[in-house]
């Protein structure tokens, strides 16, 4: 078992690589909640891969369709139902790299709990019957997700932003890709991803890691496959698709997302992330001149949305807002980006929004489901989240600046927006 610690927190990481390979991350923290998330680095831009010399191609969703079946158990019983009537909080995800499961337990019965978890994880049970049963019930989720105006402003953005890149796809599939799915292509996707050298483990919580070790090693039946499994992209232009793409829905006021698509290649992750978390509080935070402006103006109600997403194969930067008069704000946004690139961020500005970021980083080590959370995102992206508040230190103006330049590129921005009928 090695440790990570950060004194300046005063958090310390225990980790343990498995007999079969999976990597085991424990965060004691003397609460009452404890969490658990199992990820697994397979996502809905994982349709084409190679197992050995063999080629595959599985429908699109797939990874969003095994999600909800991995549930269902072959003695007929539901294991979310299972853990439910434990009294723990049960959930799973799937996002475009990753799929998650996990349990938030208040009352003792976490070690219960995790039998049923690392039972059904483990131990998929797919028939012809149970897979058309699901049909249905993804259908339906597919078509709630396409009457819900945050996400079709997103597919927009990224059908805008990406000519091949998978990611401009729908987590869930379409109708038309899930009815290809079959029980045969989930086992097949299954055998491929559901490896321990493409998974891990983050439990948080009141938690002696030398005892919780062997608790999760006994439950533990997954083995590596021998053949390795290289994951297919098409090379993704750095041109985007189109400017602007529009749509109208039944909603109260239109919605609008600018996005910059993005070099993928970076050599600090770490300190990018946080100079664009920098720029956009400088540029449209809840404290900056031009938020301050547009809200007096009564252009915005509240404090626009900023999103950074990347991977090997994609990255980009979003910003989402809500507004009567949005070109008008688009624009003004817009002319804010090119102004702090000619003016530059004053000294006193970098130093506050620094500071205040910080603060906000380490507020977030308040929560178990949160840590857990972003252990395992970041997991994925080889990162440890603790030397973000080491990369605080060297993170100046100058790199700051050089970010603004190399990301808010004006022939590389769309726009989203969905209007009122």
């Amino acid at each position: 078992m090695q440790t990570i610690q950060n004194n300046k927190i005063q958090e310390k990481i225990y980790t343990e690589k498995l007999s079969n390979g999976l990597n085991l991350m424990i965060i004691p923290k003397k609460t009452q909640k404890k969490y658990i998330i199992w990820g697994v680095n397979y996502g809905s831009i994982d349709h084409k891969f190679m197992v050995g010399d063999k080629e595959n191609t599985v429908p699109d969703g797939i990874a969003h369709y095994m999600e909800h079946k991995l549930f269902e158990q072959e003695n007929g019983t539901n294991s979310l139902d299972v853990l439910s009537s434990l009294g723990v909080n049960a959930n799973a995800y799937t996002t475009n790299n990753h799929t998650a499961y996990l349990f938030e337990d208040n009352n003792e019965k976490f070690l219960e709990a995790l039998d049923e978890f690392m039972n059904y994880v483990q131990n998929p049970y797919f028939t012809d019957e149970n897979v058309e049963k699901e049909r249905g019930i993804i259908e339906q989720e597919i078509m709630m997700y396409d009457d819900y105006p945050d996400w079709k402003l997103y597919m927009n953005a990224m059908k805008a932003m990406y000519h091949k890149n998978p990611i401009n796809i729908d987590v869930a599939g379409t109708k038309e890709t899930i009815a290809k799915i079959t029980k045969d292509t989930l086992y097949e996707a299954y055998h491929a991803f559901y490896r321990p050298d493409k998974m891990a483990i983050v439990v948080c919580g009141d938690f002696e890691p030398e005892k919780l070790i062997p608790e999760i090693e006994k439950r533990m039946t997954l083995q590596n496959a021998t053949q390795n499994v290289k994951r297919l992209y098409e090379e993704e232009p750095k041109e985007i698709v189109q400017k602007q793409v529009e749509a109208e829905m039944n909603i109260s006021m239109p919605i609008f997302m600018i996005g910059y698509k993005d070099e993928v290649a970076c050599e600090n992750q770490i300190k990018k992330d946080l100079a664009l978390d920098i720029l956009f509080n400088i540029l449209i935070g809840d404290s900056s001149e031009l938020y301050q402006s547009l809200y007096e103006e009564g252009l915005l109600q509240s404090e626009p949305t900023f999103i950074y997403e990347n991977s090997q194969t994609y990255s980009h930067v979003l910003i989402q807002g809500q507004s009567e008069k949005y070109d008008e704000v688009i624009k003004k946004i817009e002319q804010g980006i090119e102004n702090l690139k000619q003016n530059e961020i004053q000294d006193e500005v970098f130093d506050r929004i620094k500071k205040k970021l910080y603060g906000e980083y380490v507020k977030s080590y308040n929560d178990v489901g949160s840590i857990a959370t972003t252990f395992i995102q970041n997991y994925f992206r080889n990162i440890n989240p603790l030397d973000y508040f080491e990369e605080f230190k060297g993170l100046d103006k100058a790199y700051t600046m050089q970010v603004l330049e190399e990301v808010f590129k004006p022939e590389r921005k769309v726009v989203s927006i969905v209007k009122s009928k």
